[in-house]
């Protein structure tokens, strides 16, 4: 729906230094020279031509519908110093599209589901306080990835040592904590592990990009992305956000087999 006065991107455009002229499709069809050189007077001609255009749009009649029906020119110039300028200073503008249904979990929801909570994820990993580091599963693909968060506060041990005067949680927790995600994936009946004989077997290709402090809430997603049944390997890639931007992400070897 256009407005029912002049968008500001239209008084703001200031003429290129070669303009050509360009019409409107509309009723009452109608040439505007711009000036070749830049002066206030140009700039006051160009806006009252601009608004006349606009004016001309709302009036339109069913004969000429749409926007799409007014012919710039062709000039590349112009066409993408006005493109430019468009986008640049309405971009505050309502634009009425539809999001899109593949937007990841973990940039989707302002406040998360609860798939799994912690007496589940008790029940399935073995690890306890201190080590436990995941609160809650808020997606699950049986066999395939879950993404779970850990909720940083100031009251978790790590904090008094790491560091007294910049409290960071430590990298090696963040990577623990992917881990954890990752078994729950790996014990659960479809991928067939169990937690008397599942071991982190190692990590590759970690890339730590930004602090996470007190109050952040980390988000994790594991995915399963080959599993050897006969050897017991299941390899992961895991990605760690907070707020959307990415903290922490690595390659995952997950095992399965006699720990002693």
């Amino acid at each position: 729906t256009l407005p029912t006065h002049p968008p500001s991107c239209f008084l703001r455009h200031l003429p290129p230094k070669s303009p050509p002229s360009f019409t409107s499709n509309t009723h009452t069809k109608k040439n505007y020279l711009l000036t070749t050189h830049y002066s206030p007077m140009a700039s006051l001609s160009l806006s009252n031509s601009l608004t006349s255009l606009h004016s001309q749009i709302l009036n339109q009649t069913s004969n000429t519908p749409s926007f799409n029906q007014l012919s710039f020119p062709k000039s590349p110039v112009f066409s993408t110093h006005l493109n430019t300028r468009f986008i640049s200073n309405c971009a505050s503008s309502p634009i009425d599209t539809n999001s899109s249904d593949d937007t990841p979990i973990e940039l989707k929801y302002p406040a998360f589901p609860t798939v799994v909570d912690i007496n589940k994820i008790r029940e399935i990993l073995p690890h306890r306080f201190p080590f436990l580091l995941v609160d809650r599963v808020i997606e699950y693909n049986p066999g395939v990835s879950a993404v779970g968060i850990k909720n940083v506060t100031i009251n978790d041990n790590f904090f008094p040592g790491h560091f007294p005067d910049r409290p960071i949680m430590p990298g090696v927790l963040m990577v623990e904590a992917m881990a954890q995600v990752g078994g729950v994936v790996m014990l659960q009946p479809e991928v067939g592990g169990s937690r008397d004989n599942f071991v982190f077997a190692g990590v590759d290709k970690v890339r730590f990009r930004k602090p996470v402090v007190a109050g952040d809430t980390l988000v994790m997603r594991m995915t399963l992305t080959k599993l050897q049944k006969r050897f017991g390997i299941a390899k992961m890639d895991g990605k760690a956000y907070v707020g959307g931007e990415v903290v922490c992400e690595g390659e995952f070897i997950l095992a399965m087999g006699n720990t002693d």
